[in-house]
């Protein structure tokens, strides 16, 4: 194998174009980007990648895609996902990630806000809603679909194949001159992350914001010895969290990146990658935990005692260090050969840390896994930073706390105890929402994170409240409440609502029956008309279940209300659970149904 040049300088480069080709002069033939092809991993290597983004990029131009312009993404993780994105920045254009699960309302939105007129999507399936979407676009919207289209897809929208794109820019300069033009500072992708009222608003990100991010990632993992590292990408690219540390981040250090076919063949895409670094949220671990635990009931009693005893054991020697007792050691490290090293070969074999994101970790999931032997680091951040704010010492975990700022990045508590950010990783603004980025970024650089927290003696970060009103599920996606509410609101059997689910793993929902419904509903049936009968009413909940699933087909996957439960009076201003101004009080109607909500998850 030729000598390879030294790991590149992120403090020097001007963008990630310039560095993913940087990266890809210095690595050539070496594997990059893994896919399944006809069911076996096979790779794409760092030149092969080069030639299709200098390729897409070319191709594009001759579109009439120019700087400045957006292009909308809207694809699985797969290889050219990289590839498309990359080639829109490389010709100073802005990249637009959209979720695969939007329906065509989402897309529409995301579409008509940011101005896009080009859409690039993977499938002949999902292209189906994004060309309801560009139909009833303000502007003309060509689409680019990276799987051969359907002879049958008929349209008057404009639609031609990845292969079309990759003819046009074919047989031009690498890397496209454009990339010597573009500054940190420059605007590289518009993430559109959930707002107050509801609409998705599109965070402005820079090349400067994720490449601060990228070093400050690498400062956090060079204790591991970063070397030849892989990557296994199965959270969404369209979420900030996987687009800068599942992709940007393996690129800065010159990493293979794996992409799992779903999430349901995780086990085995693990197994098959064996990674050395992987980006998580905590839903993740709360599965793998339950199925971990599930797998043990078919076991032998050996088996489960030695199982528990590694967890008891793991646990005593982190909360504790020193605690162990010469017959605790001996056992452990029986644990070490019978159960940890089995758990280690389930994730690959071969992992150095899992970095826990997106949403808050709980404790006792945490801890499980590192009583295991895996290492587990919790970080902390939001679209509008990068994403990453912070984030655990591979050699110092506090695992109540997302541990200390990134390198380069300051954190101070304002007098209200919100988090305040500040560093080149801060966004440059909400996209056409001038308002929105004052009130967010205030004149001396600070981010308003709205989230409440501490700083410890360590300087790690211990978040204790949320100040804005957003949902993150246990996934790591931001849920408007206000949008679900309101639709839920629409329909005749429901009068009030209020969704639940922040830290969990799905979207649940209070529910307050329409008053004049429900009267006519109980007379019609002969049932009184009283609300706290009529909650536990199965005949009841089941119309009121209809109604539910009448506002799930407005609502896109994460935003679905899965469960729900009836309460037992209205929200009023007398009872405490309305505001003067009618706001709902969730602190207040928390305190009287988060045992029932949260039982809608066992």
């Amino acid at each position: 194998m030729p000598q390879i040049a030294p790991h590149i300088d992120i403090g020097t480069v001007t963008s990630l174009p310039s560095m993913f080709y940087a990266q890809a002069k210095r690595l050539g033939t070496r594997p990059f980007l893994w896919a399944k092809v006809d069911g076996v991993y096979r790779p794409h290597t760092w030149a092969a990648v080069a030639d299709q983004v200098t390729a897409v990029a070319h191709g594009l131009k001759v579109a009439g895609v120019k700087p400045g312009d957006r292009v909308m993404l809207v694809a699985e993780n797969r290889p050219e996902w990289l590839i498309a994105d990359v080639a829109v920045m490389s010709i100073g254009a802005i990249a637009v990630p959209a979720y695969t699960t939007n329906t065509a309302v989402n897309h529409l939105h995301i579409i008509n806000d940011s101005g896009c007129k080009v859409v690039i999507i993977s499938t002949p399936q999902l292209a189906r809603h994004v060309i309801q979407a560009a139909a009833e676009a303000d502007q003309k919207v060509v689409l680019y679909v990276m799987d051969e289209p359907e002879k049958t897809m008929r349209t008057d929208v404009e639609v031609h194949t990845w292969s079309d794109l990759l003819a046009a820019g074919a047989n031009q300069p690498s890397p496209p001159p454009d990339v010597l033009e573009l500054k940190r500072d420059s605007v590289c992708c518009l993430i559109y992350t959930s707002g107050t009222g509801g609409l998705p608003r599109g965070v402005m990100q820079t090349h400067g914001n994720i490449l601060a991010n990228c070093a400050g990632a690498m400062d956090v993992l060079k204790t591991l010895g970063i070397d030849d590292e892989v990557f296994l990408s199965f959270l969404p690219l369209s979420h900030a969290y996987e687009h800068s540390a599942g992709q940007f981040f393996p690129i800065s250090i010159g990493a293979q990146i794996y992409y799992a076919e779903r999430v349901e063949t995780l086990s085995t895409n693990l197994t098959e990658a064996r990674p050395t670094i992987m980006t998580a949220v905590p839903r993740l671990y709360e599965s793998m935990r339950a199925r971990i635990l599930q797998g043990l009931k078919t076991q032998s009693g050996f088996k489960r005692n030695m199982f528990q005893l590694a967890v008891e054991l793991g646990t005593k020697r982190i909360e504790n260090p020193g605690s162990l007792s010469v017959w605790d050691r001996a056992r452990d490290t029986v644990c070490e050969a019978l159960v940890r090293s089995k758990v280690s070969k389930r994730f690959g074999g071969r992992l150095k840390a899992m970095v826990s994101g997106g949403a808050p970790l709980n404790y006792d999931i945490g801890m499980f896994f590192l009583a295991l032997g895996v290492r587990l680091l919790q970080g902390y951040g939001q679209t509008e930073a990068g994403p990453v704010i912070s984030a655990n010492l591979v050699n110092k975990i506090k695992l109540r706390t997302v541990g200390p700022p990134l390198k380069g990045v300051d954190v101070r508590i304002a007098d209200d105890g919100e988090i305040l950010v500040r560093g080149e990783l801060v966004m440059k603004g909400y996209w056409n929402d001038p308002d929105a980025t004052l009130a967010t970024i205030d004149s001396e650089g600070w981010l308003h994170t709205g989230d409440i927290g501490t700083l410890d003696a360590d300087n790690f970060i211990e978040i204790t409240d949320r100040k804005k009103d957003i949902i993150v599920n246990s996934g790591g996606d931001n849920v408007s409440p206000q949008r679900i509410q309101g639709i839920l609101c629409v329909d005749e059997a429901i009068g009030q609502a209020m969704v639940y689910g922040d830290k969990k793993p799905y979207i649940t929902a209070l529910i307050v029956p329409e008053a004049d419904f429900m009267t006519a509903w109980a007379k019609e049936h002969g049932r009184a008309a009283d609300m706290a009968a009529l909650a536990h009413d199965s005949a009841f909940k089941s119309v009121i279940g209809k109604a539910v699933e009448h506002a799930n087909k407005q609502l896109n996957t994460i935003e679905k209300v899965r469960k729900f439960t009836l309460a037992s009076q209205p929200f009023t201003v007398e009872n405490g659970q309305m505001t003067p101004t009618l706001k709902v009080r969730r602190h207040a109607i928390l305190r009287e149904y988060r045992q029932a909500l949260d039982a809608l998850y066992h």
